[in-house]
């Protein structure tokens, strides 16, 4: 079945078809549809229905949107859901003019935010899963096949933050990945094989909860 990915995102098109080798995914960027949907949502989710309903009404056919990010459980949840836009301190939220920072910057920023609050003594009071430098992935996923029919599943990723920018790891994945390290796995989320993420990923957890229903729309 064809099925339409709403995003421009190549490396979400490749972790997809990975998760769904069944089917038939395209990017709107593969049939030269523009694309670009303000996100004007509060929560994960309310991003992810925004892309899919847009996408649908354009493509009229099954379609799958994720809005996901990184929280910082000592940034009290930062950069959540603007973790595409994120800009560091003083733009946590994305810059006003809408430009972006690299995610090597993006990645420094994180990890230097984050030493700090530690080191000033100054965590957030809550459940820290993995000691103060706890994160988490956060995936949202919308499969969106006709108005007033759509399915969601929202699942986490956890991990912790290393604590210097020097000692990212790995080529795999893409975004955060290589600074978010894996206690049980004693690796970067980077430094893991596709097979080893898309088990027990975020999106992965995300893709097989809908999977049953995804085979068998009509």
């Amino acid at each position: 079945m064809k099925i339409y990915l709403a995003t421009g995102n190549k490396n979400k098109k490749r972790e997809m078809e990975e998760l769904l080798p069944e089917h038939e995914i395209l990017i709107p960027s593969d049939e030269g549809i523009n694309f670009d949907p303000e996100e004007t949502g509060t929560t994960f989710y309310e991003n992810s229905l925004i892309k899919a309903r847009t996408l649908y009404e354009i493509v009229h056919c099954p379609v799958i949107a994720d809005d996901s990010g990184i929280s910082v459980d000592a940034l009290n949840s930062v950069p959540g859901i603007y973790s595409s836009r994120f800009a560091g301190p003083d733009f946590p939220q994305g810059k006003p003019d809408g430009s972006k920072i690299s995610q090597d910057e993006q990645n420094k920023f994180l990890i230097d935010m984050t030493n700090k609050v530690i080191a000033e003594n100054k965590l957030p009071k809550g459940a820290y899963l993995n000691g103060p430098r706890s994160c988490h992935y956060t995936c949202a996923m919308v499969l969106y096949a006709g108005n007033d029919r759509l399915f969601v599943a929202q699942e986490t990723f956890e991990g912790t933050l290393i604590e210097d920018i020097k000692d990212q790891a790995g080529n795999g994945g893409f975004g955060y990945d290589p600074i978010v390290f894996l206690p049980e796995y004693n690796k970067t989320i980077a430094q893991l094989t596709a097979d080893e993420k898309n088990a027990i990923s975020h999106r992965g957890k995300a893709v097989r909860s809908l999977k049953q229903i995804i085979n068998i729309l009509k």
